[in-house]
């Protein structure tokens, strides 16, 4: 029998002893393979947040709105955060990283590192993210537009199968007081980026669905 794991938006992550220790922002896959490499997992208290990538190997089990990390996992402070800011100087045509400690926050030491341009200097921030080449930190709540240009619902769950860590479906969401809730198999998927889903069939389909 296929075991599926479940990547329920906001889910709570615990540790292989049942302590919480963040909860489930993002799911990251390859657009073509479908297969999940990551998870984003946000730690921290409200005004500490910090955003970790999880490979999807140190995950246990999944439940409906749990998500159990491996012994092996250990501290989440230890993986690399989901993004790192840096400063690059504009008129370095060495495209050279000025600040490599995210993140920076102007003016205000108490956040991150106060940089001072000298006069004429100008700076860019750039964001890099650490997840493999090639995939995608899809957000859950994530909008799923039609082959016809309609908005059919938001991304809800992530359903793979978890002998391969491939997707299998996506459970998406319409409505805010009585939602309806549908299936959408992978092979209906067209597209993924990080806010949206586009599909390869019209609403048509997944209202018979």
């Amino acid at each position: 029998m296929e075991k599926i794991m479940l990547f329920q938006k906001n889910a709570n992550v615990v540790d292989a002893n049942g302590q919480q220790v963040g909860s489930l922002e993002r799911v990251v896959l390859n657009p073509e393979s479908k297969l999940v490499t990551d998870l984003v997992i946000r730690t921290g208290t409200l005004f500490n947040k910090s955003d970790k990538v999880i490979p999807v190997e140190l995950i246990a089990e999944t439940t409906e709105n749990q998500i159990v990390l491996s012994r092996k996992a250990g501290e989440l402070e230890s993986f690399p955060p989901f993004e790192e800011r840096y400063l690059i100087d504009v008129d370095d045509d060495t495209d050279q990283k000025l600040v490599d400690a995210p993140p920076v926050v102007y003016g205000n030491p108490g956040f991150g590192p106060m940089v001072v341009p000298a006069p004429g200097e100008q700076f860019v921030t750039q964001i890099d993210q650490n997840i493999p080449h090639g995939t995608v930190a899809m957000k859950e709540g994530a909008k799923v537009i039609t082959a016809d240009g309609k908005h059919v619902g938001n991304v809800e769950r992530v359903l793979a199968d978890a002998s391969m860590d491939q997707v299998t479906n996506l459970e998406i969401s319409k409505g805010i007081f009585t939602k309806e809730w549908r299936l959408i198999p992978m092979k209906w998927v067209k597209s993924m980026g990080e806010d949206e889903v586009r599909l390869r069939v019209n609403e048509d389909s997944i209202d018979d669905e």
